[in-house]
């Protein structure tokens, strides 16, 4: 190609295909305020998560291919933003008007370190310049509080038509727990009805405001309570937390059956607790087994979303209020929960793309 015109880039950038979403950036309406001055191009691509993990590979496809197309081209300055794409779900959007996705973080059973995946998972996608809300769901347990350093009660939020709590925040992600409405020692003698009466109330009678992702820690288990809970949250999808050893993979596999029986995608496993490096030697120990995870996901066709080592780094930033990827964030531990919030947020730009192409085909079947 010789003459450069908008059109003609845009055709070339056709080229440059997004890994994850397997569709070209400008099919994806990703590519925006192309300009060309002189013999030097500049855009933007909007990415569909600030956690896309392939961006740097995005932004240099996209410079290879204009130079290679456009040999006259001096300079490519791209710039990289991102727009979170929302879940299109009825429920949700009459609920948490401003909420983009709503993700569920379960597990099979307890003892597998959930609660801790989901403090670290949400500060992860905060880091990562997304806006989060966390919503402690294990009423019976509500021990992120702690986890977060986070003590006090929610203030009122008045507005012409009704009045709601505004959630607490530390390290940039909000926070709604009933342990901020009972006191620390207080015990939660609920039945079912009352423990997804207050869940529906971190909903609705909340202050969130705009958030790209608010995340459900659920309790642990597959009973009522658990089932009552995933069918009352208008849910874009779960994510399930295992450890390696069997005990933990067949009660997994139970959660995983639940959420596909009520019709919620599953974004992937993470295996927490999946091996211990040893500080002197640096020798790999498998404590708990080896491989749990992986064969998991292939078995119930789910990703894996990446491993968690053990340390007890994890543990004292939990006891302390600090987690790790706050406390140690070039931690071994950080950077799996990075990758593996990466690779979460992926999975539901996934999710969200296929679901909003999928409409549009059956719209156009309709017209047809």
């Amino acid at each position: 190609m010789s003459k450069i015109s908008v059109e003609s880039l845009m055709n070339s950038l056709r080229q440059v295909v997004d890994p994850d979403l397997r569709k070209d950036i400008v099919t994806l309406n990703m590519v925006k305020n192309l300009k060309i001055d002189g013999s030097n191009v500049s855009f933007t691509v909007e990415l569909t998560t600030p956690a896309c993990p392939l961006k740097d590979k995005i932004k240099e496809d996209c410079i290879n291919v204009v130079k290679k197309d456009f040999p006259s081209v001096n300079d490519v300055k791209v710039e990289m933003t991102s727009n979170v794409r929302t879940n299109q779900n009825a429920v949700k959007n009459q609920i948490l008007p401003g909420v983009k996705n709503t993700i569920a973080v379960a597990s099979g059973k307890g003892g597998v370190g959930k609660s801790t995946v989901a403090v670290n998972l949400a500060l992860a996608l905060a880091k990562q310049g997304a806006k989060v809300g966390l919503i402690d769901a294990d009423i019976y347990g509500p021990s992120i509080p702690m986890m977060l350093g986070i003590q006090g009660k929610p203030k009122i939020y008045q507005d012409v038509q009704t009045a709601k709590m505004v959630p607490l925040e530390n390290y940039g992600i909000k926070l709604m727990s009933i342990g901020f409405l009972i006191d620390e020692d207080a015990p939660v003698i609920w039945r079912g009805p009352m423990a997804s009466g207050a869940i529906k109330q971190f909903m609705s009678d909340v202050h969130w405001g705009e958030l790209d992702y608010l995340l459900f820690d659920l309790p642990p288990g597959t009973g009522d309570i658990q089932l009552t809970l995933v069918q009352t949250i208008p849910l874009s999808g779960a994510v399930v937390v295992t450890t390696p050893q069997d005990v933990s993979l067949i009660d997994v596999r139970k959660a995983i059956r639940m959420f596909m029986r009520v019709n919620v995608p599953i974004f992937g496993v993470v295996e927490n607790m999946s091996y211990f490096i040893a500080p002197d030697t640096g020798k790999r120990y498998n404590i708990f087994g080896d491989g749990g995870g992986e064969r998991l996901s292939k078995e119930m066709g789910v990703p894996l979303l990446g491993n968690i080592p053990i340390d007890p780094q994890i543990r004292e930033g939990s006891d302390k209020g600090k987690p790790v990827v706050i406390e140690s964030p070039g931690s071994e531990q950080s950077t799996k929960i990075m990758e593996i919030s990466k690779n979460l947020a992926a999975q539901i730009s996934i999710n969200n793309i296929n679901a909003a192409l999928s409409k549009v085909e059956i719209l156009m079947d309709q017209d047809n």
